[in-house]
Order: structure tokens, then C-alpha cells, then sequence
């Protein structure tokens, strides 16, 4: 009853805010995010994997584009904005990409490899009147590699990184083409006002963008790929960071769509009719450590004491089944999970002997801050998750205080590493990390020289043995070889305690029964082009 009498207040307040729609006029697919505001539109999005999967692949393409039309299997790379792509083989260091002709951007002007080397200006060169710093600051890790780019042709791209790096298709599929350059020059290079009216390739179009409330897109009719035009024509994106009022937003008919509705609502909301969607996807959320000299967390002993103090069966049961417990950084049925032999389970004794080993317990807790965020993509259900985990580590020797903040300032404290000024006082981060490809999940969070901005290693995680496998990883162009370097790096991070891992969401969304066309992709991006409200 209670849930009943919270959306019955809360469906009035929404009815004030969110659009009134004539449903004859349109076909409209209404969406609310956990996002607290709307991604940048300016080309990179900002807001992690949930501003990518809404904007930043809604309104602009990538050279290699992920392929989400399977609930099956893992998203693979397909070839998006480029036909082909391929590198020499003498230094494994040049890249060349065929681009797809006929192209268009939203504004009617061409697409060709000027607007690529364009756009890589807008992050890399400084010196380029389109640099643009907040949209370099989102995808730093994905072009820390370029060395130079030209245009050989009109439909010709060549890339040189300084290193060889096999995972660089990979980060290709993170860049966004365009604002474009004839948006630019039409607008006076101003960032602020293409905002409200960019121009990508993308199936969707911007049509209205009200900052921290919604953004509106239209489908692009003219898109390049007509299999993929949109079979809506209006989504609505609104910024709806609290979960209870996504569900009554739902329950009420004001959106179409929510992401991540809490565990306990879900009975309410199956038995409403309401689809509620899961599967498994490249995720972990997991605690990343501060692993420097002052805090508790440089001792391996206080780490593994941490990762055996949680209850993840009992976590995954209160979130009503849909997350699953982790044995690491990987799901054990993906090809990169290896060999661990530091066995990730809920054993309080072990912990505590640990802890006492390592001079703490009950008189002498461990006190540790983290940081954690109050919704945010991928972040599940952050601050009741956090308060279950928060009494099991209290149970084993450790004194947590949770520092609570917005996603987005959440990832500004990511994008620094943790012994830079900004996160004085922060022994560990709560922060959903990917592992779609092997830099983001494995090879970017554990060689000691990727720390932040150049990589994912926030906690200054330092060891030979994973550095030479992250390296030797990083430089196998053989798939199946690569595999197993991978498998092998993952071990050694287990056997470690590099982090404290915790579960693995199964990304539940909750739709309307009258929404079809929807495949949820393994990916935490989305195909939203064949989705529509019937």
C-alpha cells in the first residue's frame, strides 16, 4: 500500500512537469534516465555508458560502431562510419579506414575525412580553434594513444598511435564524429549554442534540449543505413535521477521506459503489466582502492579481508535477483576470467583474521571514506547497496564513512587519481566499470603506467608481473592469443585483491507493455531505433 499512496502523490507533481503529447500526432517514445542531467550534446557526451547510450550514440556515429541488434551474444565491432579498417603489419602502429561514402550530416553537409580530422582536432589539438576541453576531458583515454591523423582522400583516413595497440579499434568505437564543421562555422564556434543545435550523422536528431530536465530528439529520415531508421518519431529523454520517481513516472503513463527501477518495486510493476527486462552485460561494481603507502588498503591483507566481509548472495537477493554475485572483474563464463586462485566469497572469520593480522579489529577499526554517487549509469541501486555493504565491512574490523555526491562529480574524482589533491581523504571509489573491451576492463586498470588521465588505474595498483601481462595483452593482435594473456592478467589481479569486487548487474529496465521492437543488447549501450510505443 505504501507504494500505492507514494505514486498517487508523486503522478501529480509529474503531471506538472513532464510534456503533455498528442499520441495521434506523433509516435513518441518516452524515456527516463537515472541521469541527474542531460549528457553533453556537442558531440561527447559526458554522464558515463548511460549519456553514450542516449545521446552519444543517438545523435552522432563512430567510425566502428558497436553492433547491438543481438540479446544472445557479446556486442561485437562492426564497421559504422568506416567500411574497413586495418593496420600495417612492418610497426603495427598505422592505421588506415576507408570511410563509408554518401554520408551526411544533420545539416545537409557532406561527411568525408576532412570532418574526421576535424573532429580529432576538436579533442587533440589544442591549438585548433574548435578545441573543445570539456569533450576532450570525456574520452581522454581513448585518444591518449593518437600520435598523428591525416586525410589521405576525400574518403581516406590514416592513423599513427605512438605504440602498438591492438584494442585500438576498440577506442575508435568511442569516438563521436562530429559536431560538424559546417555547424561550427554557421553558429560562430560557439560550444554553447551548438549544444541546442548540433549536427552528428546519428539516427536521431536534436529537436529541444532543456538543461537537467529533458531532451527531445526527432528520427532522422534520411539516416544512412535505412534499416536503422528510427521506427519512432519523437524520444523524449528525461533526466529523472530518483528511482521511485522513475517508477511513478511509469505507473502513471508519464514515460514509456525507465532504467534500473528498485528491486522492490518490480512486483508492483509485473503486476501493473509492465515489461521488466533483463540480461547479462560486460559490467562489475566493484569498490577501486586507493592503494598508496597511507592507506589501509596498500595492504593486500586488508583487501582480501574486504572482498571476503561481503554477503553477495544476500546483496543479489535484496536486489531482488537482479544482479549477480562477482568472482572478480570478470563473469567466469567470459573468456578473460583465467585461473584465480583467490577464491571471492562471504567468509567473515577469514576476514577477520585477516584484519587482526593486519592490527585492526574492534577496537581498532579500519576507518575508511568512499566515495560513492546517489544514482549514475551502471551505479545499480548506489546508496542502499552501499548501506548493506557498508554493515558487513562494520562487521569484520572496518569503520566506513560514505561520502555521497552526484555521478557526474563522482567521475571527476575518477578522471584524477587518488593521490592527486582533489581526492585528499578518499580511500576508494564505488564506481561501475566495463569490460567491453580488454583496455577498459582489464588493461587500462592495472598497468602501473595508466594512471589517470592516460588510463583507468585510479588506485596506483603497482605490479611487475601484471604489467607485463597488461603490455604483452595490449600488443597481441592474435584474438585467441590475446585471450589468453587477458585470462592470465585477470588471475593475477584477482589473486592480488586489486579491487574489492562486488556483483554484476543484470541491467533490469522496466517498460511499458505497450513499447516493442526492443533487444537488450550484452552491451551497456542500446539499439533504441527499432523501439516504439504501439
Amino acid at each position: 500500500m505504501a507504494i500505492k499512496r507514494y505514486v498517487a502523490a508523486l503522478c501529480a507533481a509529474l503531471a506538472l512537469v513532464l510534456p503533455t503529447l498528442d499520441a495521434h500526432a506523433e509516435k513518441v517514445l518516452r524515456v527516463a534516465s537515472t541521469m541527474a542531467d542531460i549528457p553533453l550534446t556537442t558531440g561527447q557526451s559526458s554522464q558515463g555508458g548511460e549519456g553514450t547510450r542516449f545521446i552519444g550514440i543517438t545523435l552522432y556515429d563512430q567510425l566502428i560502431r558497436w553492433d547491438l541488434s543481438r540479446s544472445d551474444v557479446l556486442a561485437k565491432l562492426v564497421p559504422g562510419l568506416a567500411l574497413s579498417w586495418s593496420v600495417d603489419e612492418a610497426t603495427h602502429k598505422v592505421w588506415t579506414l576507408k570511410l563509408r561514402p554518401g554520408v551526411k550530416f544533420h545539416d545537409g553537409s557532406d561527411f568525408n575525412a576532412d570532418a574526421v580530422v576535424w573532429t580529432f582536432d576538436k579533442l587533440l589539438n589544442r591549438k585548433a580553434p574548435q578545441f573543445d576541453q570539456s569533450q576532450a576531458a570525456q574520452i581522454s583515454q581513448y585518444i591518449a594513444n593518437f600520435d598523428t591523423y591525416r586525410a589521405i582522400d576525400p574518403m581516406t583516413v590514416e592513423i599513427t598511435t605512438k605504440v602498438p595497440d591492438a584494442t585500438f579499434p576498440y577506442m575508435l568505437a568511442g569516438i563521436n564524429i562530429g559536431s560538424s564543421p559546417a555547424r561550427y562555422k554557421e553558429l560562430g564556434g560557439d560550444w554553447s549554442k551548438i549544444a541546442f543545435k548540433p549536427s552528428g550523422t546519428g539516427p536521431w536528431m536534436l529537436d529541444k534540449l532543456v538543461p537537467r530536465e529533458r531532451a527531445e530528439m526527432v528520427r532522422n529520415p534520411n539516416y544512412w543505413d535505412p534499416a536503422r531508421v528510427p521506427k519512432s518519431d519523437r524520444m523524449i529523454l528525461f533526466a529523472m535521477p530518483d528511482p521511485n520517481t522513475r517508477v511513478a513516472a511509469l505507473l502513471s503513463g508519464q514515460v514509456d521506459w525507465v532504467e534500473a527501477p528498485p528491486p522492490d518495486t518490480i512486483p508492483r510493476l509485473k503486476s501493473a503489466g509492465m515489461q521488466i527486462i533483463t540480461n547479462v552485460y560486460p559490467h562489475v561494481w566493484p569498490y577501486i582502492p586507493n592503494l598508496g603507502p597511507a592507506s589501509v588498503f596498500h595492504d593486500i591483507r586488508v583487501r582480501k579481508a574486504a572482498n571476503l566481509a561481503i554477503d553477495r548472495v544476500g546483496l543479489s537477493e535484496f536486489l531482488g535477483g537482479t544482479a549477480m554475485p562477482a568472482q572478480g572483474a570478470i563473469d567466469p563464463k567470459h573468456p578473460w576470467f583465467g585461473k584465480p586462485n583467490f577464491k571471492i566469497e562471504y567468509n567473515p572469520e577469514e576476514a577477520k583474521r585477516l584484519m587482526k593480522e593486519a592490527g585492526y579489529g574492534p577496537d581498532k577499526p579500519a576507518k575508511i571514506r568512499i566515495a560513492v554517487s546517489t544514482s549514475g549509469s551502471g551505479q545499480m541501486q548506489p546508496l542502499p547497496m552501499n548501506e548493506f555493504i557498508q554493515e558487513n565491512l562494520k562487521e569484520v574490523g572496518f569503520d566506513v564513512e560514505l561520502v555521497v555526491m552526484e555521478w557526474e562529480e563522482l567521475r571527476s574524482h575518477r578522471r584524477a587519481s587518488a593521490d592527486e589533491p582533489a581526492n585528499k581523504g578518499i580511500d576508494a571509489l564505488n564506481n561501475s566499470v566495463a569490460y567491453w573491451d580488454p583496455y577498459s576492463g582489464l588493461i587500462g586498470v592495472a598497468d602501473s603506467q595508466l594512471r589517470p588521465p592516460r588510463g583507468y588505474n585510479w588506485g596506483g595498483y603497482n605490479d611487475p608481473e601484471a604489467d607485463r601481462l597488461a603490455r604483452a595483452a595490449a600488443v597481441e593482435f592474435d584474438p585467441a592469443k590475446q585471450d589468453k594473456l587477458l585470462g592470465q592478467l585477470h588471475s593475477r589481479i584477482v589473486d592480488q585483491a586489486m579491487w574489492i569486487w562486488v556483483v554484476h548487474d543484470l541491467n533490469p529496465r522496466a517498460l511499458s507493455p505497450r513499447v516493442k521492437g526492443f533487444v537488450q543488447a550484452q552491451s551497456w549501450f542500446q539499439d533504441l531505433t527499432p523501439v516504439y510505443v504501439e
